[in-house]
């Protein structure tokens, strides 16, 4: 086990598991400032995070009382299981609720328990169970309902979207400034809240004027971001169908969702007897047993001719090239799922459209929870994206008691520089907020911001 030094105040927090997710969590949650010790029974993964950041190691297995119990339990103030054994990250927790008194939050990722998920968790007393296959595939659905978008976030349950597109040539927002769409109505019921041009993520006030190929992100209801993007040109209609390439957990979640808005859906796997089960688990798609990286198949199967195209076999450099393939010989919105972070800037410069990061979205909503639990109780995180490779934060806040923050005009707040009140929700209502508009107890209220750590609605103030 290697020391660190206790100069951090934060959380005591065991991360259990040194995969993938395991690694994202370590790396994000040092950097806010909290104190981590990992669980794993490789000792290699231990020593390479060790040396990497201010951490403790263990080797040993995460469930047991011995090494729990050495790993600080009793401390703890939150456990993390993310092992590749939904049955060993459950029996973690459970233990770990019944010798300390910390939070837990287990990894679930097995669709037999995907139905079960609110009983396990009530049942076990988990503060949270994450499934990243899920997560990933809700997200690549959401973006093959509104094709146009690269991404979409969702705030309030669904009832606010935030949406990124990349401004086309010759659109009619080119040249125009975000006071000017305000005027012309163009803007109405939406707010532009950032732009990322040149890699530079600019939070934009009404002299922003745009250019073709900014990348840009606004926020409003779901049927509104349909209307705008109408009204400037660009394509509002779900996708028909979609072919994807994998047969794992992710690509049934997804198309399980497809499926149930009326999407056709063509599965290719190469396992048969994964292409049996899925045939029984998802009667209404076509399950096609093959080789998805054969390009003869591809387009045997229609390639060309589809709307929608999804690679998720587990090999990330298959994914991108399948994603390249598809983008040559067809116009289908495609979207790409890839495990590994270590080659973001080269990813970017592909220009592969939508991608889907699975560890970054399950790593998002545990350091949403663990802020809320780090911050005073005025206000709690709801939901927390990063945005633009973690450059920008939209941060969904729930308003519990008055503070420094409500029922004062927006416009008489002494707010923080590049920080944007992207929309108001109040009982169900989006309100786009103006200067005179205020934020009331009961309130959703969501931030954009190039800061980074909010964890308390009143961060927001200079």
């Amino acid at each position: 086990m290697k020391k660190k030094s206790s100069a951090k105040a934060g959380l005591n927090i065991i991360i259990v598991g040194c995969g993938k997710v395991g690694a994202t969590l370590t790396e994000q949650l040092t950097k806010e400032g909290h104190d981590i010790t990992l669980i794993d029974q490789d000792p290699i993964k231990i020593q390479d995070l060790t040396n990497l950041y201010d951490v403790m190691g263990l080797v040993g297995t995460g469930a047991s009382y011995s090494v729990q119990m050495e790993a600080g339990i009793e401390s703890a103030d939150l456990i993390i299981a993310v092992t590749d054994s939904d049955e060993l990250n459950l029996l973690c927790c459970t233990v770990a609720k019944r010798v300390g008194n910390c939070a837990a939050i287990a990894r679930v990722r097995n669709p037999d328990y995907s139905d079960e998920i609110s009983y396990l968790r009530e049942k076990l007393g988990l503060a949270m169970i994450i499934n990243p296959d899920l997560s990933a595939a809700t997200e690549a659905a959401r973006v093959l309902y509104l094709p146009t978008a690269l991404e979409i976030h969702s705030f309030a349950h669904g009832q606010a979207e935030m949406v990124q597109f990349k401004l086309p040539e010759n659109n009619i927002l080119t040249g125009q400034d975000i006071a000017s769409l305000g005027r012309s109505g163009l803007s109405k019921n939406i707010l532009i809240c950032a732009v990322e041009r040149e890699e530079e993520v600019i939070i934009p006030s009404g002299d922003f004027q745009f250019e073709a190929g900014d990348l840009v992100s606004f926020i409003s209801s779901q049927v509104d971001a349909r209307i705008f993007l109408k009204k400037i040109g660009l394509q509002t209609n779900q996708v028909r169908d979609t072919m994807i390439v994998g047969g794992g957990k992710t690509a049934y979640y997804l198309a399980k969702r497809l499926l149930a808005i009326g999407v056709d859906v063509k599965i290719i796997e190469q396992n048969r007897a994964r292409c049996e089960e899925l045939s029984i688990l998802l009667p209404e798609a076509i399950i096609i047993n093959g080789d998805g990286t054969d390009i003869e198949l591809l387009k045997e199967e229609g390639i060309k001719y589809t709307q929608s195209f999804v690679p998720l076999t587990g090999i990330d450099e298959e994914n991108i090239m399948l994603t390249l393939h598809a983008q040559q010989v067809s116009n289908a919105k495609v979207v790409t799922k890839i495990n590994r972070f270590n080659f973001k800037g080269i990813i970017n410069q592909l220009d592969l459209g939508s991608v889907v990061y699975p560890r970054y979205i399950t790593s998002e909503a545990i350091i949403a929870y663990v802020r809320a639990r780090h911050a005073s109780i005025g206000s709690n995180i709801e939901t927390l994206y990063h945005l633009f490779d973690s450059r920008a934060e939209a941060i969904e806040f729930h308003v519990r008691e008055t503070s420094g923050v409500t029922g004062i005009p927006l416009m008489e707040l002494h707010l923080k520089k590049n920080l944007l009140v992207a929309a108001i929700i109040r009982q169900g209502r989006i309100i786009i907020p103006t200067g005179t508009d205020t934020i009331e107890i009961n309130d959703t209220v969501v931030i954009v911001t190039t800061h980074t750590g909010f964890g308390d609605l009143q961060d927001i103030l200079a």
